[in-house]
């Protein structure tokens, strides 16, 4: 047999063997997958599952990522032990011996260091929060706090990675990636999944694949909103286009894409044709959703004056609350520069300022529009800090390195129980007492609020069925209402 009938199949209609195998086993898989599937495979809004696994309580997800790493004892976890006895080298039973990193690791004393800043209880549930936050802390009883959260990963890209996408090994699919997948979109003129980062901040790089799609269809990926004039790259016509010529060129592609398919039946050419029409829809419905001149004065000041101020966290806060409105499911803000290994007092009451008004204005304006009922908002980093300062431990100021054994988050609105503190940490906030919640847990727990069993929602990648949450996770029933 010659090298051209090795590679070719000379069919009367000019068909390769390779086009013919791919042809035919799509069509084989089609027609199974709609004999166990039933007519309605695919929902209307583009997502894989037909209908929730069961009745959703959130229809959408606004996640404020504080990356870093947010110190739980100076804002959330009040240890009054600690504070006393500050400058006191940590108890060998209560390290038990954890691995450290090798920014601390090498210390010859680890004294504690008790927070600088005093707590309060708040509301009618008595949450106890630092006096750092007052404006989240007026939101207190809308708010479940979670102490108990802990990780395997104690440096910052794992642990980044472990949060967004259930695996601290890159290429997997991020969690707006897999909603967009399960549930698709409810506007077809904007992104299921929007990015937000906040502009001007240093610290650790946030890296496009904690919102790709990994081995899913590269259309589940997040879309990254900038500030700026052009929010997203390249959707603006170059000079000398209009719409209508515009318009007139995506039809030709897409008469070429249409070609290509019939012969090669390539997915990936159906979700390039997808996305060449979301960025047409995405030129007029982006300035819209960016501009916020319709806003009343009364809601800017609710946010803050850097609100005013594209890129930066107060307007993000804002231009989440747009995106929901509009029915983008995941909407994703991150704001970085909470790596406070050394200055934490000053650095941290720095991020506060920046942080606390907008997020709990975030709260109160979705609760005034009556959706936090059906929108679930998370708050929280990739891991804590340590109770024992790293560094040189003096009267004003005070380091603190990675911790992941125990750190707290806070979630809202979406079936979340309100008013609620759950878990326990020890009286130095190093280790967690009850009540422990995994990031897996914490994920399978954000899928449920929307409907999904996450060990149902899946996809086999070589050979192997995945799923964010991998191969364990445990819903946290007890804070859900």
């Amino acid at each position: 047999m010659n090298n051209q009938q090795c590679t070719g199949f000379d069919s009367p209609l000019g068909v390769s063997r390779r086009q013919f195998l791919n042809s035919f086993g799509m069509g084989l898989g089609a027609m199974a997958l709609a004999d166990l599937a039933g007519p309605n495979d695919v929902n209307a809004s583009g997502g894989i599952l037909a209908q929730p696994h069961f009745p959703a309580t959130a229809k959408r997800v606004i996640y404020l990522f504080q990356s870093g790493g947010p110190s739980q004892m100076d804002l959330y976890d009040d240890k009054p032990l600690l504070r006393k006895n500050h400058g006191q080298e940590l108890p060998s039973e209560i390290r038990k011996g954890q691995r450290l990193t090798s920014m601390s690791g090498n210390q010859a004393s680890l004294p504690l260091a008790g927070s600088k800043f005093e707590f309060q209880q708040h509301g009618e549930s008595g949450a106890s929060v630092s006096s750092l936050l007052p404006k989240i802390a007026s939101v207190a009883d809308d708010l479940c706090f979670i102490k108990s959260m802990h990780t395997e990963a104690i440096n910052h890209g794992p642990a980044i990675t472990y949060f967004q996408t259930g695996s601290q090994f890159p290429g997997r699919p991020s969690m707006g990636a897999w909603l967009s997948y399960g549930l698709g979109s409810e506007n077809e003129n904007l992104p299921s999944f929007v990015v937000l980062t906040s502009k001007g901040k240093a610290g650790q790089p946030l890296l496009t694949r904690l919102w790709g799609s990994g081995f899913l269809a590269s259309k589940f990926q997040g879309v990254r909103f900038r500030s700026g004039k052009d929010p997203v790259l390249y959707l603006t016509n170059p000079a000398g286009i209009d719409a209508t010529t515009r318009r007139r060129m995506l039809d030709r592609l897409n008469e070429l894409h249409q070609l290509q398919l019939a012969k090669t039946s390539d997915p990936a050419i159906e979700d390039k044709i997808a996305q060449y029409e979301l960025a047409f829809r995405m030129q007029s419905s982006i300035p819209d959703v960016m501009n916020f001149a319709d806003e009343p004065e009364h809601v800017l000041q609710q946010y803050g004056e850097e609100v005013k101020t594209p890129g930066t966290f107060a307007a993000n806060c804002l231009l989440a609350r747009r995106l929901a409105e509009r029915g983008v499911r995941f909407i994703q803000l991150y704001h970085p520069q909470w790596d406070q290994h050394g200055d934490l007092p000053n650095a941290i009451s720095k991020q506060c300022h920046e942080t606390d008004q907008p997020s709990a204005a975030l709260i109160a304006d979705l609760k005034q529009r009556d959706m936090l009922k059906d929108t679930l908002v998370i708050w929280g980093g990739e891991f804590g800090r340590t109770s024992y300062c790293q560094g040189k431990l003096t009267a004003e100021t005070y380091g603190r390195d990675h911790h992941p054994r125990c750190f707290s988050i806070w979630m809202a609105g979406g079936g979340i129980k309100p008013g609620v503190s759950y878990g326990e940490t020890d009286e130095y906030s190093y280790n967690v007492r009850e009540q422990p919640v995994h990031v897996h847990d914490f994920q399978a727990t954000i899928l449920h609020a929307l409907g999904i069993d996450h060990e149902r929602l899946t996809y086999k990648h070589q050979g192997r069925h995945y799923r964010l949450t991998d191969v364990h996770g445990t819903v946290v029933q007890d804070i859900l209402s």
